[in-house]
């Protein structure tokens, strides 16, 4: 029974979370200066959210932080640390909509601007669906520690359901590991049990909050925001816009 309410205790805790969150995403929006809310004020619908950092390129350079890292060897990054443009991705590996990111646009994305250096994608673990969340999201740094992070991203978000979370229980981990190719299994489960990355994942979810990020998937391109689940020609009209526009 203690059980139980314990886990009802951490739900509440996520839910506030994000009201939380969601009410610092509309006074970031409100309190930016006014050269800035033009890149802003598009996220609010796919279309223009999509047309934002070709109308803002080089948007980094506002009164906010930069998000973006470019930190060379970051195994949870693609690309070039000095390409032109970097697409931040917060991603919760329960999440059914970040699923369809990575199965549908991101190999997409991946082809035909990471390979010609033209786009860096980064990863931020986001996990505000509960502890499930937290365990996936350290599996997901215990096999970037093996070399074999975006293989274990990829295998999670290709098994996901396509409408409800992935329940993602400690089995279902260690075989998506297998799965990619994890060469010490042992040591990953070590890793996903333990809490050695767990001051790196709430760092993630530090720099979402406060940016704002009320859910995921949730993405900044060259610190434009893009929310939510954009169809694949969206973010290649908006890679477009921002590689024209510089």
């Amino acid at each position: 029974m203690s059980g139980r309410r314990e886990s009802v205790k951490k739900d509440l805790i996520f839910i506030g979370g994000l009201i939380v969150v969601g009410a610092v995403l509309i006074a970031y929006l409100l309190i930016r200066p006014d050269t800035e809310a033009a890149s802003a004020a598009p996220a609010t619908g796919p279309s223009a959210t999509a047309q934002a950092p070709g109308a803002a390129a080089g948007g980094a350079g506002g009164s906010h932080p930069q998000v973006e890292r470019r930190r060379p060897g970051d195994p949870l990054a693609l690309g070039d640390p000095d390409a032109p443009v970097a697409l931040v991705v917060f991603s919760d590996y329960r999440c059914p909509f970040c699923a369809k990111f990575s199965r549908d646009t991101e190999p997409e994305l991946v082809k035909r601007y990471v390979d010609a250096d033209q786009l860096r994608i980064e990863w931020r673990d986001y996990a505000i669906f509960g502890p499930r969340s937290m365990a996936a999201a350290r599996a997901g740094r215990a096999a970037a520690g093996q070399g074999k992070f975006w293989e274990f991203n990829r295998a999670v978000y290709a098994a996901a359901p396509e409408r409800s979370k992935a329940d993602l229980t400690d089995e279902d981990l260690i075989g998506f590991a297998r799965q990619a190719g994890v060469p010490d299994i042992d040591r990953f489960t070590a890793e996903m049990r333990g809490d050695t990355f767990d001051a790196a994942i709430n760092a993630d979810l530090a720099q979402g909050a406060g940016i704002g990020v009320p859910s995921t998937p949730a993405f900044l391109l060259n610190d434009v925001p893009m929310l939510g689940a954009q169809p694949t020609e969206d973010f290649v009209r908006a890679i477009d816009g921002t590689l024209a526009g510089r």
